[in-house]
Formats: C-alpha cells, sequence, structure tokens
C-alpha cells in the first residue's frame, strides 16, 4: 500500500546534546518538525504557499516514547508518515532509528488553520501522492 512517508538521515551535533553529549528531548522534535515538514510538502503544504495564504498544518498534540538514548555523533534515520486523515485534523507518526535500534516513537495530531486568526479549516479528500 503506498502512503505519504518521508524519510531523513540527521548527524547529532552538540546543540543536540546535554552535558553528558546524549540527545535531549528538544533535538528530537526538532528533526520531527523537519520530517514533518517535508511530509507536509508531499502533502501538498508548500512553504511558500502557505506564506502566502496563511493556512498552515499545525501541530495540536504530541505523544513520544523515548525508548533508548542516542549521542554526539550518532547518525538517526526519522521517518515519519500520515497515519489518519479526518475531517478536521490529521495524525502523522514518527520512528527514529540508530542503525537497527528503535530510539524513539511518536504520534501527532494536527489542525489545519487560517492565520493570524486561528481558525480551523475543514479538510478536502487524502491528497494524492505526488
Amino acid at each position: 500500500m503506498m502512503r505519504h512517508e518521508c524519510e531523513i538521515l540527521e548527524e547529532v551535533m552538540f546543540y543536540d546534546t546535554d552535558c553528558g553529549a546524549v540527545v535531549h528531548n528538544l533535538a528530537y522534535l526538532r528533526m520531527i518538525e523537519k520530517c514533518r515538514t517535508m511530509l507536509a510538502g508531499s502533502m501538498g503544504f508548500n512553504l511558500r504557499e502557505m506564506s502566502e495564504t496563511g493556512i498552515f498544518p499545525v501541530v495540536v498534540h504530541t505523544e513520544a516514547d523515548y525508548r533508548k538514548p542516542t549521542g554526539l555523533g550518532d547518525f538517526l534515520r526519522i521517518k515519519g508518515w500520515l497515519a489518519e486523515w479526518g475531517k478536521a485534523r490529521f495524525w502523522c507518526e514518527f520512528e527514529i532509528h540508530r542503525d537497527a535500534d528503535l530510539v524513539l516513537t511518536a504520534r501527532q495530531s494536527l489542525a489545519v488553520l487560517k492565520m493570524p486568526e486561528g481558525k480551523i479549516q475543514r479538510l478536502g479528500p487524502l491528497p494524492a501522492l505526488a
């Protein structure tokens, strides 16, 4: 089955770690943000068009399970995909792997808003794969 998905590779940098050289939780969220932005682009949420129209997918809920620590210099593979498409909200799921190790799973709920009003927009049919 084909689905909207994205995969990126990130090397853990100094700014991703705490004083013990272990990746901190905000760094994982930044990596998920990058993957989700690229995923949204494949679903028709073009960055330039969003800026011009004021229509943005906005995260309203995040769940994350941190399974194993990672550290400075590790290469992490971030995989994201569209899990559900509703009438006014959609859900994306993510996995972060270091080699064969699953280090994090996450799920985010997003709503599409017209900004700056913050008015929720109804979703149309699921976008076709590009």
